[in-house]
Order: structure tokens, then sequence, then C-alpha cells
């Protein structure tokens, strides 16, 4: 059974702002769904690769998400060379999916170290694993953890367009782009 209209998704304005709350949340909250988006990005060879991340910030001004991440990852060779990313999220609670398309930037070194002093002790664990990450290994813990501001990055993803669809009683969906300034329309569902 479909979820019962919700007020804010019978509007263009009010769905944008919807999913800006949803992101929002995802940043502060840890059980939020927007917490563990799923980010896309394209490998050499032209094929899709997905992984789950976890949301950072969410910047609605300027239309920027960001995530961490290991800079000797995958997803940092695919997006230095090609740029192009993509996020999906869904809420099965309020019955809400976004697809958000992005051009990522990536920032390390002294230009992200305010923010690594800012990561928790537990959480830098996961910047310079050893081998680096995706590497063959003999065995399932065969690596070693060793937190190093050097291999942490700061992936952030530039909003381009947001594809908001809401599966309600009568499903709506919405596009978003920079390019019209964020005025929206509506599309087919």
């Amino acid at each position: 059974m479909n979820a019962p209209a919700l007020p804010w998704a019978l509007h263009l304005h009010s769905l944008h702002a919807a999913a800006w709350q949803h992101l929002a949340r995802g940043v502060h909250d840890r059980h939020a769904p927007a917490r563990h988006p799923t980010l896309a990005t394209v490998t050499p060879d032209g094929r899709p690769a997905l992984r789950t991340v976890v949301l950072r910030s969410a910047d609605k001004a300027s239309g920027m998400l960001e995530i961490h991440t290991d800079l000797n990852s995958a997803k940092v060779a695919q997006l230095r060379a090609n740029p192009a990313a993509a996020l999906h999220i869904w809420d099965a609670r309020t019955h809400l999916q976004m697809r958000l398309r992005a051009s990522a930037t990536l920032h390390h070194g002294p230009e992200v170290a305010q923010t690594w002093a800012r990561v928790p002790e537990a959480a830098r664990q996961s910047y310079g694993i050893q081998p680096a990450p995706g590497q063959p290994i003999p065995e399932g813990l065969a690596y070693h953890k060793h937190p190093d501001p050097a291999a942490f990055a700061v992936l952030r993803l530039w909003l381009t367009e947001m594809d908001i669809l809401h599966l309600g009683p009568e499903h709506r969906r919405a596009r978003f782009t920079q390019a019209t300034n964020w005025a929206g329309e509506w599309l087919a569902p």
C-alpha cells in the first residue's frame, strides 16, 4: 500500500525544500536514510561503480554535498578521470527517492587539515589502510589500519540535478536543475 500524500509532496517548492531537509538530517542523524547514500562513479572502461558513503555536509545555498574518503580509494581515481558522480537515497518511511547528479571536486592535504582535526579518532581508522582500499589480500583480515592525514580526502559534490520521486497514493516526480536556478518541473513518474 502506498503512503498517504504528504503536504510537502504536493508542490515543487515544498518538494525541493523537503529533499534538502532530508539531506540536512542525514548529516546530523546517523539513523536518517540520507546519512548513507549510494555514490555512483564511472570506471575507466565506462562502467558504473557503486558504493555506500557517509554524508558529512549538505549546503543548500551552494548546492554542495560533502563526503570523506581515503585518497587511495578507487572512487578517487575514478573521479579524477571523470568528475561525474551521482547519489541515490531511498527513504522507506516517507516513500521518497532522491537521485542526485553532481560534479565532484577533490580536496586533500593542508586544505583539509581543519576537517581532519574534527574527525573522531575511531573514524580516522578508515583513512590510511594498508594495502590501499580495494587491493587484493591473501585473507579477510590481512590489512592494517594506520590513521594517516595524508590519506584523508574530502569529496565535494556540486549538484547539477535533483530527480525527486514521492511514491504516495498519486506518485509525484520532479526535476530540479542548477541551470534553472532550481526552479523545478514536474515529470511523469
